[in-house]
């Protein structure tokens, strides 16, 4: 009997959306729904896992298995479910504040191993759900009531971090962008390895329109280079700029009259990780940010890693029970 062909609406669980009216979140949750179907993988099959925040809500709204579970540890949940079940299809809902602050250790490791999980990390500048603190990406000067005079923090980059933490996929996308999201959730699904998608959400509450000047329709084609494999890195509501490359700086200039130095061509296969580096460094407004993927390089899986050395060591040692286990080698009765 032939499976049948799932939709968008399979996907959607009968939980009511509780997010603020306005919120980022709604379009992310629509562009995932949306992306499910068209990777081919049962339901029973896919799980998302959360933290703690507003993006944490996300696994009783997904028609999947889930899990929501402690602050910052999504990783780790995510990595002890894939090792035990590979088949997964494993997704990790975190925010600026629950994956960047308390759980940034977390997030380091499972990159760094490359476990075959994908990070979802939405990015408002903010914690929303405890009423609008600054967060790890707040901006400095940003004034909360937890930073009434300013916040002092110099703020992280996400992008940066999963660059350093040896992450073998790279991207950025944003919610006013549907079909940008459905795109790079699709090509961040189809890799094999740990993948990071930092996503720009506007929290209507207590950081209203933070990426308006980067994003608005207005605004976007010269404030944002959208990266495409293999095209030359060019932006302008005609297309007209380019970031070109001077010795170890990047800087835009017109694509009639260029500067000096290198009209800069999209690469994210590159095994080292200058180039995307670059890239990362790029922010408004003395460059247009850059959206898409950053870098996409192929390297071992953690899990099929660990699965190896399981069946060796059954070679050495065959299974026996727990109990047999626990009275191996030297014991002692306490009375």
């Amino acid at each position: 009997m032939a499976e049948a062909t799932l939709t968008k609406k399979d996907f959607q669980s009968d939980q009511i959306v509780r997010w603020c009216p306005g919120c980022g979140d709604y379009a992310i949750l629509a562009a995932i729904q949306s992306v499910m179907p068209n990777l081919g993988v049962p339901k029973e099959k896919i799980v998302f896992v959360s933290g703690i925040g507003c993006s944490s809500r996300f696994p009783y709204y997904m028609n999947t298995y889930g899990f929501h579970t402690i602050h910052g540890r999504a990783p780790a949940i995510a990595t002890g479910l894939k090792l035990s079940n590979p088949d997964l299809q494993v997704f990790v809902v975190t925010g600026d504040g629950d994956g960047l602050s308390i759980g940034g250790n977390h997030l380091l490791h499972v990159l760094r191993r490359n476990i075959d999980v994908k990070i979802l990390l939405f990015n408002n500048k903010v914690y929303g759900l405890t009423k609008g603190q600054y967060s790890p990406t707040s901006d400095l000067g940003f004034k909360t009531k937890s930073s009434p005079m300013g916040s002092l923090d110099q703020p992280i980059n996400p992008i940066r971090i999963a660059l350093a933490s040896e992450a073998s996929f790279v991207a950025r996308t944003y919610d006013a962008n549907i079909k940008h999201m459905t795109e790079t959730f699709e090509k961040a699904a189809a890799h094999k390895g740990s993948a990071f998608i930092e996503i720009l959400q506007n929290c209507v509450i207590f950081n209203k329109d933070v990426f308006n000047d980067i994003y608005e329709r207005d605004v976007r084609s010269d404030h944002m280079v959208h990266l495409e494999e293999g095209e030359p890195l060019v932006f302008g509501a005609e297309s007209d700029k380019g970031v070109f490359l001077d010795g170890f700086s990047l800087k835009t200039g017109s694509l009639e009259a260029p500067p000096a130095g290198q009209l800069l061509t999209h690469q994210p296969n590159q095994e080292s990780p200058i180039y995307a580096n670059l890239l990362a460094a790029m922010e408004y407004p003395q460059l247009p940010l850059p959206v898409g993927v950053f870098r996409k390089v192929p390297r071992p899986g953690y899990e099929a890693g660990v699965q190896g050395q399981i069946a060796q060591a059954r070679t050495k040692q065959p299974d026996d029970s727990l109990q047999t286990l626990f009275h191996s080698g030297d014991t002692w009765e306490v009375k």
